[in-house]
C-alpha cells in the first residue's frame, strides 16, 4: 500500500510538471506562456486538492473519484503528447490507470473490512 502511494504522489507531481512544461511550450508570447505555464499546474493542484485528496472539502467518492483521477491524469498525459513526449505520455498513463485502479480496490478492501468488524 506505502508503495503505491509513494507511486501516486510521484504521479501527482509528474503531472503537474508536464501540464507546466506544456504551457511553457505552448503558449504564444511571454506572457501567455507564463499565464499558462503557471496557471494549467495551478489549476490542477487545486482540482485535485478540492475532489481527489482525502482530505478535500468536496471529495468525491467510489468509483467517480477513478474517473476524475483518470481523467486529471489523462490531461497530464496529453499535455506530454503534444509537446513530443509520447512515450513519457504512454508511461504516465499506463502507471496512472494501474495506480488509480489499485487504489480504488484497497480502499473497497478497507471498507469491506470495516463493516466486517463493525457487525461483530
Amino acid at each position: 500500500m506505502k508503495v503505491n502511494l509513494a507511486l501516486r504522489f510521484m504521479l501527482e507531481m509528474c503531472g503537474l510538471v508536464a501540464v507546466s512544461h506544456w504551457g511553457f511550450q505552448s503558449g504564444g508570447g511571454f506572457l501567455m506562456k507564463a499565464v499558462l505555464g503557471m496557471g494549467s499546474p495551478l489549476l490542477m493542484a487545486i482540482v485535485w486538492g478540492i475532489f481527489v485528496s482525502p482530505k478535500g472539502p468536496l471529495r468525491v467518492k467510489g468509483s467517480g473519484r477513478v474517473v476524475l483521477e483518470l481523467i486529471i491524469f489523462s490531461v497530464a498525459a496529453f499535455a506530454l503528447y503534444d509537446v513530443g513526449k509520447p512515450s513519457l505520455a504512454i508511461m504516465l498513463a499506463i502507471l496512472a490507470v494501474v495506480s488509480s485502479i489499485f487504489n480504488h480496490l484497497l480502499e473497497q478492501q478497507r471498507s469491506f473490512a470495516e463493516i466486517v468488524r463493525r457487525g461483530r
